[in-house]
């Protein structure tokens, strides 16, 4: 029964999260509601602290704060920071799900007696049993994560680093419902963020803009805005400013839109190319970092598997090849400094691919097979 599993929630003060504690709950569990303290710069985190404590007398379960300021400036701020720097363009809000939620946040909640931990993710996890390699009459129990039911929302493609083991731990009530009905739900048993709206952008960056906050951390080094042709039209304040696609903010007034196509750390260079130019497009990326949910996805006799990938959140589904291009075993536990290296073959090209992102590889039926970054 599930009134004795203890399942911690982390209450991020949203809509989402409050109704997937309210879920819990209605099923029996032993809910107690947790704040994650993350760092920020505006001082936002205490509104929605005071948020997730009114769901939590709402549905009169214990609530507690967990100070991770410290550790999250270091994993996820000084993480994207050094990215940038190198001229990458870095995944936030994976490296939190990876070292702060399903990292800390899960160690210390089992080291405090729960059972599982809890989010407001938009995902769907499955559990089956397959037959023991080495035993056919003994089973082992694999988690699978699925994409939402509401496509829109559909969270899956920032918990690709996410192993067996976390798995284990986890739920996400709120996979199988549509963000309407969420709200819906909210509003009927009267979840005092029931009518809040949904957070956007990079929630410690406050209400900045990205660049002002790098500027923060990174040095101006000045140098040429250049045509694919090697025209110089301009200049620009540091190649770290800029990400692969921008448009908007470029610096340069040309006659016809154009994107960033290059940042060249090397020449300190940022190349720009008119819509449709064959250099915003590659048909062929390399990962690292590469982990899969369940090691069985990649049988180490395969050379390839046939998948679809998304290379941005929301992009569309694209249809490729993974090739594993070095003989390193596939474990479970594989790690995003790991040193598998493979390569994922499109099969059209595919526009703004930008290094330090991640590439989340899906099979035909949903299933989120893991993913890397993109080198």
């Amino acid at each position: 029964m599930n009134e004795f599993k203890k399942v911690f929630v982390g209450l991020s003060g949203g809509v989402d999260s409050s109704v997937a504690a309210y879920l819990l709950k209605k099923k029996n569990y032993d809910v107690v509601g947790v704040h994650l303290r993350c760092w920020n710069v505006n001082g936002c985190d205490l509104r929605e602290a005071e948020d997730a404590r009114r769901v939590a007398n709402h549905l009169d379960i214990p609530f507690y704060v967990l100070n991770l300021e410290e550790e999250y400036k270091k994993a996820v701020v000084d993480y994207m920071v050094d990215g940038y720097r190198k001229g990458l363009t870095p995944n936030p809000d994976v490296m939190c799900n990876k070292e702060i939620k399903f990292g800390l946040f899960l160690k210390k909640a089992l080291e405090m007696g729960a059972d599982y931990i809890a989010t407001g993710h938009y995902v769907k996890i499955e559990k089956s049993k397959i037959k023991n390699q080495n035993d056919n009459s003994k089973f082992k129990i694999v988690y699978k994560l699925f994409q939402a039911k509401d496509a829109n929302k559909d969270q899956s493609y920032f918990l690709w680093t996410l192993t067996q083991e976390q798995l284990r731990h986890c739920l996400f009530p709120v996979g199988d419902y549509l963000k309407s009905e969420v709200r819906a739900l909210a509003k009927e048993v009267g979840l005092p963020t029931a009518e809040k709206k949904d957070s956007q952008g990079i929630c410690f960056v406050g209400k900045v803009t990205l660049s002002d906050f790098l500027s923060q951390y990174i040095k101006e080094a000045p140098g040429n805005i250049l045509t694919t042709d090697g025209r110089v039209v301009g200049t620009h304040p540091g190649v770290q400013f800029y990400t692969i696609g921008q448009r908007q903010g470029l610096g340069v007034a040309l006659n016809t839109p154009h994107y960033v196509a290059e940042r060249d750390t090397k020449t300190n260079t940022v190349v720009l190319a008119p819509e449709n130019d064959q250099s915003l497009y590659r048909k062929e990326i390399t990962l690292s970092s590469v982990n899969f949910i369940n090691h069985r996805t990649f049988q180490h006799s395969q050379e390839c598997k046939n998948v679809l990938v998304r290379i941005r959140y929301r992009q569309p589904l694209a249809p490729a090849t993974l090739y594993k291009i070095l003989d390193t075993p596939v474990v479970e536990q594989s790690s995003p400094r790991g040193k598998a290296r493979y390569e994922i073959h499109f099969a059209e090209p595919q526009k703004f691919v930008a290094p330090g992102q991640s590439a989340v590889f899906y099979s035909q039926e949903g299933e989120m097979l893991g993913g890397g970054i993109i080198s």
